[in-house]
């Protein structure tokens, strides 16, 4: 497990990026690595919160069941996020893989002391929290007055910059997670007005759309400015 943090790819990113070496390597001692396939589920609404930990790679959906029974994306977890509830007793949503994904994974109980063992992780993880919240504010803002171009280029902008590809040169390839009628209910519109979003950004030259999933960001500037429109 040890070398394994040695050579997490999130490792500056995740709540253990506070840690000093050997403070690291006490708490690598109480991590698991676990892999999950797209579709497979880590946590459910209501169950008890027994699980806390650093999604590594791959993408995961936080999902709620509305009042008739359908389950509604709220929100995303990407490569350095953290999930669970420490100190709570239930989990508050479903936590599904979009994608194969691998988690550093602990037990809830150890989890709660560390953090009282290592103030530095403590804050940082409510730093995360309130940061978190300030992001849902704004996703509520922009829900409420963005129109549906921005929506959909929001999300392809977001999506680019948390898979930490706008440091990169050129035109970049990536499979998107959400297929367009996910993309559509986490967004608030149909699967038509996406699929219409998409084709305007193809033609205006932000993306290129190979078949399927894939998509190809040949234009990071423009999309970002088509977000903001």
């Amino acid at each position: 497990m040890r070398k394994t943090c040695e050579t997490c790819v999130v490792r500056d990113r995740a709540l253990c990026s506070a840690l000093s070496p050997d403070q690291l390597a006490v708490l690598s001692s109480l991590g698991t690595q676990r892999h999950l396939k797209r579709g497979e589920t880590l946590v459910r609404a209501g169950d008890e919160t027994i699980v806390c930990a650093n999604l590594q790679t791959g993408v995961m959906k936080i999902a709620a069941t509305t009042s008739d029974g359908e389950a509604a994306i709220v929100g995303l977890l990407y490569p350095g996020d953290f999930i669970g509830r420490p100190f709570a007793g239930s989990a508050g949503h479903d936590i599904v893989a979009l994608t194969d994904v691998m988690l550093c994974s602990f037990s809830r109980v150890r989890f709660e002391e560390a953090l009282r063992d290592h103030q530095q992780m403590e804050s940082l993880l409510l730093q995360r929290t309130m940061a978190e919240l300030d992001r849902a504010r704004e996703w509520l803002v922009k829900m409420g007055r963005a129109n549906a171009g921005a929506r959909v280029a929001g999300f392809l902008d977001d999506l680019t910059r948390r898979l930490d590809m706008l440091g990169c040169t050129g035109p970049q390839a990536l499979e998107l997670p959400l297929s367009r009628g996910e993309i559509a209910e986490l967004l608030g519109l149909t699967i038509e007005t996406v699929s219409r979003q998409f084709t305007r950004m193809r033609v205006a030259g932000a993306i290129e759309l190979p078949g399927g999933r894939r998509i190809i960001v040949r234009d990071a500037q423009m999309l970002k400015a088509m977000a903001a429109a």
